[in-house]
């Protein structure tokens, strides 16, 4: 089985996240294990993991795994170290956009990365290539260069929800995501 690994901090999880896992799910992946990261990142504005999976939960399905597990391991290869050990019998593969294959050699312990698959989400403006010949010529790799076109980030999700710009929110978050923020009251307020 095909397994994609998805580390990030999903603060908040959005319809893009989403978009990307369904496509990899329906054209190159048999799962997506999504992790969100614990509170380690350099990251303004990042609420508490519990928080970030609840949401996610949302999304969870027969193909969708949310990890609640694995948020406090601090490095990525050290995440891929203990799925790899959970999933022997499968192939992992680690989902990378295209912005995180350029300095990916900056990452702790890159070269234990590169054992496992990449799938890199390829973004025209970047010579994804390039990049993955500098890296390894024995990494496995696939690169997506047919996802639909996503224009939604968590930074642009909060900035609405501390403006209190709620027009055009249901239109980069799923409903219920939008409502456990309400409940919850996070990211910067009541709504």
């Amino acid at each position: 089985m095909k397994i994609g690994i998805y580390v990030g901090s999903f603060n908040p999880p959005h319809l893009g996240h989403i978009k990307i896992v369904n496509h990899l799910v329906d054209n190159y992946l048999d799962k997506v294990i999504i992790i969100p990261t614990g509170n380690y990142w350099d990251k303004q504005d990042l609420i508490n993991v519990k928080d970030r999976i609840n949401m996610l939960k949302f999304f969870e399905n027969e193909n969708i795994m949310i990890d609640n597990l694995n948020n406090g391991v601090q490095y990525t290869y050290q995440i891929l170290d203990v799925l790899s050990k959970e999933y022997k019998k499968d192939e992992l593969y680690l989902i990378l956009g295209a912005d995180n294959l350029i300095n990916l050699d900056k990452w702790k312990n890159y070269d234990k990365i590169l054992k496992y698959n990449l799938i890199v989400l390829n973004r025209a403006s970047i010579d994804v290539f390039r990049y993955l010949n500098q890296l390894n010529k024995n990494t496995n790799y696939i690169v997506v260069n047919d996802l639909p076109n996503i224009d939604i980030s968590s930074t642009m999700i909060r900035k609405k929800l501390k403006q209190k710009d709620y027009n055009n929110i249901l239109k980069l978050i799923d409903e219920r995501v939008y409502k456990y923020i309400e409940k919850h009251n996070l990211y910067g307020g009541s709504l």
